[in-house]
Order: C-alpha cells, then sequence, then structure tokens
C-alpha cells in the first residue's frame, strides 16, 4: 500500500475539533495570496485617468487594460483548477505565485498599449491558477461546518475588501508616484507567500488524468469574441458587420464548447456541476451581481476624478465608506448564518446592493459627493459584505471530492466572465451618451453605465428568489 508521503499527499495535522493545526496561518497564507489577485483586479481603476493620459486609450479601449486580465482569468480558471487535481494544489498554487509576481512586473513595466494589454493577460495566467487552487486548498483543508463558515467568510472577505481597497492602494501610489507603483507592489508579497507557502499549507493527493485543452481553449476564445464584439459595437453599431461577425462566432465556440465538455472523458467543467438547482442559481447570481460591481467599481472611479477633479488618491478614499460598512459587515457574517438561513441572508445582501446602485445611478454634474455617492456606497458595502461569503459558499457545497477542483474553479470563472462581459455592455452602452462636454460626458455615462448596474443586480434578485431559495428550503426538508 502506497503511503501519503509517497504520493506526494500531505495532510494537514488537525485538532480534536477537525481544524488544522496552524489553521490560522494557513488561512492567512490563502487569503493574503487571493487578496493579491482581487486587488489587481482593482488596483488599476484609479490609475486609468493617468493611464490614458500616458498612453493615448480611447474610452473603449480603455476596458482592454480590465477586460484583457478578467478574460485570461476566467477562460483558463478551468484549466488551473485541473492543474490543481493532477499535480497537487500546493505546487500549482506555489508555481502561479512565481508567474503572477513575474507578470506583475512586466505590467509596471509596461511602455505601450500592447504591451499592457499582453502583460496583463499574462498576468491573468497566474491568477488563473492561483484562485481556484486557493479555494480548494480552504475547501480541502477546512471541513464542512462551522469552520468552514468561518473561513469562507473570511475568504469572501478578502475578495470584497481587496476590490475597494485596490482603489485605496492604486490611488496612493498613482497620486504620490505612479499607477506603475501598485503593479510592483505585488512582487515583495508573492515572494513572501512563496517563502510560507510550502511550509505549511498542506498538499493534496495527485489525480490521474489529463487536460482538457479543447475546452480551455474554446472556452476563452468564445468568451473573449463576445467581449470584442460588444466592444465594437460602441464604434459600429450593434447590426455592423465588425459587431455581428465576433458575437456570431462567440456563441458559436461557446455552443462547441458546451459539445466538447459532454464527450470529454475528463472534461474542465463536468456538466453534473450544473445539476444542482442551488449551485446552478448561484453561478447566475454571480455572474450578475460581480458584472454589476466591476462597473460600479470602472465607472465611479473615473466619476470622481473627472466631474469632482479629484486626486486618485482622494479618489481612491472615496471608497472608503463602502470598504469600511463591507469589512464589519463581512466579519459578522459566520454568526449571522448561525441565526438565519443562508438564502435569506444572501437575499438581503444583494437586495441592499441593487437598492445603493439604483441609488448611486442618479449621478450628474450637480450630485453632491455625500448624499449622492457616500451614503448609496455605504449600502452598496452593507449588501456586498452579507452576499460574496453566502453565495461562494452555495457555489461549492455538495460538490464530490472528485471535482473540488472544477467547482472552485467554475466559481471562479462565472466571476471573471460576468465581470468581463458585463463591463464591455456597460462601457458600449455608456460610450453610446455624448453631450459633447468632457465632464458631462463622464457624469451621463456613468449614471448610464450604474443604471445598467442595477439592472444586473434586480436579475440577481430574480435568480436568488426563483433558483437558491426554494432549492435550500427543499433541501432543508429532505434532511429532516
Amino acid at each position: 500500500m502506497t503511503t501519503a508521503a509517497q504520493r506526494g499527499s500531505a495532510p494537514a495535522a488537525v485538532r480534536r475539533d477537525g481544524t488544522p493545526v496552524h489553521a490560522t496561518l494557513i488561512l492567512a497564507i490563502i487569503c493574503i495570496s487571493y487578496f493579491m489577485v482581487v486587488l489587481d483586479n482593482s488596483i488599476v481603476f484609479t490609475g486609468l485617468p493617468q493611464i490614458r493620459s500616458d498612453m493615448g486609450f480611447s474610452e473603449t479601449g480603455l476596458s482592454w487594460i480590465t477586460n484583457a486580465y478578467v478574460l485570461v482569468f476566467g477562460g483558463l480558471l478551468l484549466l488551473g483548477a485541473r492543474a490543481g487535481d493532477l499535480f497537487g494544489h500546493r505546487r500549482v498554487f506555489v508555481f502561479s505565485l512565481v508567474v503572477f509576481s513575474l507578470t506583475s512586473l512586466l505590467v509596471g513595466a509596461a511602455q505601450t498599449q500592447w504591451w499592457l494589454i499582453g502583460a496583463r493577460a499574462l498576468q491573468g495566467v497566474g491568477a488563473a491558477v492561483l484562485a481556484p487552487s486557493a479555494l480548494s486548498l480552504l475547501t480541502r483543508t477546512f471541513a464542512e461546518g462551522r469552520a468552514r463558515d468561518r473561513a469562507m467568510a473570511a475568504y469572501s472577505a478578502v475578495a470584497g475588501l481587496g476590490a475597494a481597497l485596490g482603489l485605496v492602494v492604486g490611488g496612493l501610489v498613482a497620486d504620490l508616484v505612479s499607477w506603475r507603483a501598485g503593479f510592483f507592489l505585488n512582487v515583495p508579497v508573492g515572494v513572501a507567500m512563496m517563502a510560507l507557502a510550502p511550509r505549511f499549507l498542506p498538499e493534496t493527493e495527485r489525480r490521474p488524468g489529463r487536460f482538457d485543452i479543447a475546452g480551455a481553449v474554446l472556452a476563452t476564445l468564445g468568451s473573449t469574441a463576445l467581449v470584442l464584439g460588444i466592444v465594437d459595437a460602441a464604434d459600429f453599431g450593434w447590426t455592423a458587420p465588425p459587431t455581428l461577425g465576433p458575437l456570431v462566432a462567440g456563441v458559436v465556440l461557446l455552443g462547441l464548447f458546451v459539445r466538447a465538455e459532454r464527450r470529454a472523458a475528463q472534461p474542465i467543467v463536468p456538466l453534473r456541476l450544473f445539476a444542482g438547482r442551488e449551485r446552478s442559481g448561484a453561478y447566475v447570481t454571480r455572474m450578475l451581481y460581480m458584472g454589476a460591481m466591476m462597473g460600479f467599481f470602472f465607472f465611479t472611479a473615473q466619476f470622481v476624478q473627472s466631474v469632482y477633479h479629484w486626486t486618485p488618491l482622494q479618489a481612491g478614499l472615496a471608497f472608503l465608506p463602502m470598504t469600511l460598512v463591507n469589512f464589519v459587515i463581512a466579519v459578522q457574517v459566520p454568526r449571522l448564518l448561525e441565526r438565519a438561513a443562508r438564502p435569506l441572508v444572501l437575499l438581503a445582501g444583494v437586495v441592499l446592493t441593487t437598492v445603493g446602485m439604483a441609488w448611486l445611478s442618479r449621478l450628474d454634474l450637480h450630485t453632491p459627493y455625500l448624499t449622492g455617492v457616500a451614503l448609496p456606497m455605504v449600502l452598496i458595502g452593507a449588501g456586498q459584505g452579507l452576499t460574496l461569503a453566502p453565495l461562494t459558499s452555495s457555489g461549492v457545497d455538495g460538490v464530490a471530492a472528485a471535482d473540488a477542483g472544477a467547482g472552485s474553479g467554475l466559481v471562479n470563472t462565472v466571476h471573471q466572465i460576468g465581470s468581463a462581459l458585463s463591463l464591455s455592455i456597460l462601457s458600449a452602452v455608456a460610450a453610446s451618451v455624448s453631450t459633447g462636454h468632457a465632464a458631462s460626458d463622464i457624469a451621463a455615462r456613468s449614471g448610464t453605465a450604474l443604471t445598467g448596474s442595477a439592472v444586473l443586480l434586480a436579475l440577481a434578485v430574480v435568480t436568488v428568489l426563483t433558483l437558491i431559495v426554494p432549492a435550500r428550503a427543499t433541501h432543508n426538508e429532505r434532511s429532516l
């Protein structure tokens, strides 16, 4: 009989209650590493006006700085998750830290538009391996129940705080040094995590199998084609060949992706993951919710700089009402989940975010910061603090051990693909608004885009009510 050591697996020592001996340190390594990924997704927002000025990006071209990252991130996430299953999640986790840190250097050193976009895409490769490995390590290290709920709450809090704090950090370094400095910060943090991870993280058992390259390529190309078509719609119109061509290609490629997954012996997306009504609802809700939040960060950061004429640092600090409330609420979620059903906490979070976004969408040139931006952000922050932990749990609960990597990868994939598709749609719709004056254009476009975000959130509310709430109620009845 082969031992765990011979297989390259080294399960973490556990206490009597089932939690790992080094639970706090393990969770810190996972959360800090994931924090880098989330931070990098938002750190660029407060630097967008500087980047546009330095490199001459157009309004729609600017969105590719974000889309290049999230598209590759989302498209290769499932392959990254599969890599963890095949080679061991700790091993690929450390590898992803190396890739992410090196490509952060490339982004910071970019001299041209294509260099910057290309480096951001390569950075997405590292993130695509890191994120699912982090979530898989968390779900394998902490058993279902109270320990996992607390760990998941911390992981989800990092997701929310990383997005918001990225704006503050990005604004600070852009104001004091340059927008490039934010990416250089990843290097020392990445090196520290590389040193700690092999020592404290448990290795998972390596499973025999192979990569579903065809599935990964079709998913990435299909998503990219859709985003390209949507972005081109802003310049050429929705019925123009440059728009329809990529859109049709995207639909065809994604259709081929589904067909390939049905036939693959070891698909990167086992279609059985969609068999659970609650999980499917969690995937759809996450796409809509994170798409709305991506539009919120992208347009609000530009609004406060262009309309209020604030510095990048002031723009980052403008998000503190959301950040602080998000943190306070997120750390209370484990206690709330002990007293209230998970779907109700999730529903409350999505509804609060929707109300806050609808309020914020009324932006115009004369909107005061306190009542028009800060107070809506309080609701948005409270909503996100309530939403992410139960939404993540609903997306991974009930997944078999053999599908742990694919399950966690799919949660992150719908997160990123939803962000890219929604940002492209919101950018295309916003770009069609013109007043003839720069500041007025930004205000009008931001209000239009945030209205779109509110619509996406309203659809997320409907999804929670029609899929997740009934599915969890049925699950609880069967458990009695």
